[in-house]
C-alpha cells in the first residue's frame, strides 16, 4: 500500500483567511480611534454635567430623593463596554492587531466610564 501524496488537492483542509494589509489595519484603527475619542469625550462631559446637575449643595435642607434608574439606562451604561469588547475580539479574529489594540483600549475606557456612571447613578 502506498501512502497518499503530501500535496493532495482533495484533502479537506480548511482555507485560511488572508489577513488584511497593514495599511488597511492602520487606517481602520485611526478611523476608530477618532470615533472612540469622540464617544469617550461626550460620555465624560455628560457624566460631568449630569453629576454636577444632581449634586446637592451642603447647606440645602431638602433631603435627597431616591429615584429608580430605568433599565434602559443600565443597558446603555454597560452595553457600550460590552459592544466595545466584542469589537476588539472581532478585530483580533480578523487578524488586525493594531485595530484590536485600539478597540481594547476603548473597551478599558468604556469600562472605566461605566463604573463612574454606575457610582453616580447609585449615589
Amino acid at each position: 500500500m502506498a501512502s497518499p501524496p503530501a500535496d493532495d488537492q482533495d484533502s479537506p483542509a480548511p482555507p485560511r483567511r488572508e489577513r488584511p494589509s497593514r495599511l488597511i489595519d492602520v487606517a481602520v484603527a485611526l478611523l476608530l480611534l477618532v470615533a472612540d475619542a469622540v464617544i469617550v469625550v461626550v460620555a465624560g462631559v455628560l457624566l460631568l454635567a449630569v453629576g454636577l446637575g444632581t449634586a446637592q449643595p451642603s447647606h440645602s435642607s431638602r433631603p435627597v430623593q431616591s429615584r429608580d434608574t430605568p433599565v434602559l439606562t443600565w443597558f446603555v451604561v454597560w452595553g457600550v463596554p460590552a459592544v466595545a469588547a466584542m469589537g476588539a475580539f472581532m478585530h483580533a479574529r480578523l487578524r488586525m492587531p493594531v485595530t484590536a489594540v485600539v478597540q481594547g483600549l476603548f473597551t478599558l475606557a468604556c469600562a472605566f466610564l461605566a463604573v463612574a456612571w454606575t457610582r453616580m447613578l447609585l449615589s
